[in-house]
């Protein structure tokens, strides 16, 4: 199956998109686990109060954050790992805000990517009380992680997407969103006309 992406999953530091404190990031090649990655981030100034909310939920607080990089020194790290690979996040309009809005506060271009959301795919693949990340994860099979960990976290979505796509049979991550109806959508520079909410309200994933 060439199916190929990049899933992404940030933890912020409190509720401004610009406060990524952490990032986790697997790599599909195939509809296979290939090479993963995660790392400390500290958010840029201005956005860099950990609030008390934020850390009950991930338990990341500002001592983690103290000697890791700058979102604008980390930046180059995560674009390296990512490549020319869709992204694939759940409820992906708030993790590619992030990626803008850290951008934005630490005066650096956006980069230009195409991303699709699990949340979407999840809705059209099973049939379930909920779609939060843990719930759609374990009817792809993938149980007892640690939610709201970047790393555990982007593992849980790319399972959901590689078991998605072996359910609808598509063959690469477009095929998958026209099968299911998700949107493929895009955040930098390149003109896209079919765009999802990258404004999407934050929500629990």
């Amino acid at each position: 199956m060439p199916l190929d992406f990049t899933a992404i999953d940030f933890e912020t530091a409190n509720s401004s998109r610009a406060s990524a404190c952490s990032v986790g990031l697997v790599k599909v090649r195939d509809g296979k686990v290939v090479d993963s990655a995660s790392w400390f981030i500290r958010p840029p100034l201005g956005h860099d109060t950990f609030n008390e909310w934020n850390t009950r939920i991930h338990g990341i607080v500002e001592a983690d954050c103290a000697d890791a990089p700058l979102w604008g020194e980390q930046f180059a790290d995560l674009v390296a790992f990512a490549g020319d690979d869709h992204f694939v996040a759940h409820n992906a309009g708030f993790d590619m805000g992030v990626i803008t809005a850290a951008c934005a506060a630490s005066f650096i271009d956006a980069p230009t990517y195409r991303y699709l959301c699990s949340l979407q795919v999840a809705r059209k693949t099973y049939h379930l009380d909920s779609y939060k990340l843990p719930v759609a994860a374990m009817a792809a099979g993938f149980e007892d992680f640690a939610h709201h960990d970047a790393l555990a976290d982007a593992e849980a979505c790319a399972a959901i997407i590689v078991h998605a796509a072996k359910r609808h049979d598509a063959t690469d991550i477009a095929h998958l969103a026209a099968l299911t109806g998700a949107k493929i959508g895009a955040i930098g520079r390149a003109p896209s006309t079919d765009l999802i909410d990258d404004h999407a309200p934050m929500v629990l994933r």
